[in-house]
């Protein structure tokens, strides 16, 4: 697959490249329901003034029960590969992905935790400081669904909620068709919205959305840094005669710019 550079000079694959904002996979539950980048952000680029979000990494952690196909849906996406000999992870495994995304470099962090019980304590050691939580159930299996509530609350005693993108992820998609994928999707989507979390479907086997969800976390991500960094370089003091400080900040840095805007929409 031929890759472009980025500014850093390291190579990334096309399918690496985001230009434009993804969409959702379902409006019934995402988390922003715009099409572009944020003003600030898209400007930022084109100066190249995104200060040090080029060098960092975003946290993403990746939860749920045992056999839900964590691990397979981040191989498909780090390896392009699907293994149908299951392997259960043991405490915890990371992938790094690199991306270029409106012409600035950027990377996910993908922690892969361990679904059974006697490594739980051990994993949630790793959940600590994520941007993004992603909650993963299998279509096939309602009782995996109801126990992404618990995997969330045990991640967000490690991080304020506000300061994290959650996300609601249905695996298996390929063995469900028609009316089935319908009503589990549909009770997903009640669920999420509980979360305030964004929702997928997707299947490691065939591929199918695994590409565009991942896409989708990496620029809601990215997009938060941006923000965030211009939201600290815009509150500079400015010192006013001896002693007296004025703390300023631009209107644009205003919209948008808080954690607040990570909530569903």
């Amino acid at each position: 697959m031929k890759s472009s550079l980025s500014p850093m000079g390291l190579p990334v694959s096309r399918d690496r490249v985001i230009a434009s904002f993804p969409k959702w996979y379902t409006p019934e539950a995402c988390l922003q329901h715009k099409e572009h980048f944020h003003g600030q952000v898209s400007a930022a680029c084109q100066r190249r003034n995104t200060g040090t979000v080029g060098l960092r990494l975003s946290k993403v952690v990746v939860v749920g029960d045992l056999y839900v196909g964590k691990t397979s849906l981040i191989h498909r996406f780090c390896k392009n590969a699907f293994d149908r000999d299951y392997k259960a992870t043991i405490g915890v495994d990371f992938e790094i992905e690199r991306f270029e995304i409106a012409g600035i470099p950027y990377s996910l962090q993908i922690w892969d935790t361990a679904g059974q019980e006697k490594f739980k304590c051990i994993a949630s050691t790793y959940y600590r400081g994520a941007q993004v939580i992603v909650t993963a159930f299998d279509l096939t299996d309602v009782q995996t669904l109801a126990h992404t509530r618990q995997w969330l609350a045990d991640a967000l005693q490690e991080n304020a909620a506000n300061s994290c993108f959650i996300f609601l992820v249905g695996t298996k998609k390929d063995l469900l068709s028609g009316a089935a994928c319908e009503q589990a999707e549909a009770e997903a989507v009640h669920l999420a919205n509980e979360m305030q979390a964004e929702y997928w479907s997707v299947s490691a086997k065939t591929g199918e959305n695994v590409k565009a969800f991942f896409s989708r976390v990496a620029a809601l991500s990215f997009e938060h840094s941006v923000l965030q960094d211009l939201e600290r370089r815009s509150s500079t003091q400015l010192q006013v005669g001896e002693g007296d400080v004025i703390r300023g900040s631009s209107p644009e840095s205003q919209e948008g710019s808080g954690l607040s805007s990570l909530g569903c929409c």
